[in-house]
């Protein structure tokens, strides 16, 4: 099948999806929308006085915590890097990175020593990224990660809260119909929220730890 054809047949299968899907609540893409239903529930009240760092333009996942955009310090990428931040020590009550550690040109070593150094004792540590997924850019894409490598990652500067994943074999399904970035329904009997909801823990494409400063 021609390139020509393969883009045709996934507007209509992207069309058709829509059509399907027309009046329903919807939340993330595919390859976001379990782990961002599962990170809420780690969500809660903080204090108004606390403060995120969020790198790479991951506000998001920092409101998915709790966190409300006053709270918010952005350090986005290439002004900021996470591997060399211009912060003090103990500055911050949290800091979260979604899909950012793959990028690390530097490394996720020093990425997460300095994830730690400018978070205070006892703040929140929380990094999402990918273990299955394409190569991508922005502007480059250097490593992969298991759950058990974020913990290594962690484990010589804080107490591991969760390290998880999720994945399975249907999603390349929905890549496949050119669905990728569309947003998920939150219908249960829908089979595109059938597809996202299904984790088989063998399989992850995202990954994510959530740590705790000692």
């Amino acid at each position: 099948m021609s390139q020509s054809s393969n883009n045709f047949l996934q507007k209509i299968c992207c069309l058709l999806y829509r059509i399907s899907t027309f009046g329903l609540e919807k939340g993330a893409h595919p390859s976001r929308f379990f782990m961002y239903q599962h990170l809420q529930s780690f969500a809660e009240p903080r204090d108004p006085d606390s403060s995120v760092l969020s790198i790479s333009h991951s506000e998001h996942l920092a409101r998915i915590l709790g966190y409300d955009n006053s709270q918010i310090e952005d350090a986005n990428f290439p002004e900021y890097s996470i591997a060399d931040l211009p912060f003090e020590n103990d500055k911050f009550d949290a800091i979260v990175s979604d899909q950012v550690l793959e990028h690390v040109a530097e490394g996720p070593f020093l990425a997460m020593q300095e994830s730690f150094r400018v978070v205070k004792r006892g703040g929140l540590v929380v990094h999402a990224t990918v273990f299955s997924y394409p190569i991508h850019g922005c502007p480059n894409d250097y490593w992969r990660f298991t759950p058990q490598a974020l913990d290594a990652l962690v484990k010589p500067y804080g107490r591991v809260i969760e390290s998880g994943g999720w994945g399975n074999g249907w999603i390349s399904l929905l890549w496949a119909l050119g669905l990728r970035w569309e947003p998920m329904p939150t219908a249960k009997w829908h089979p595109a929220n059938m597809i996202v909801t299904r984790n088989d823990e063998d399989r992850p494409i995202v990954v994510w730890v959530i740590a705790q400063k000692e």
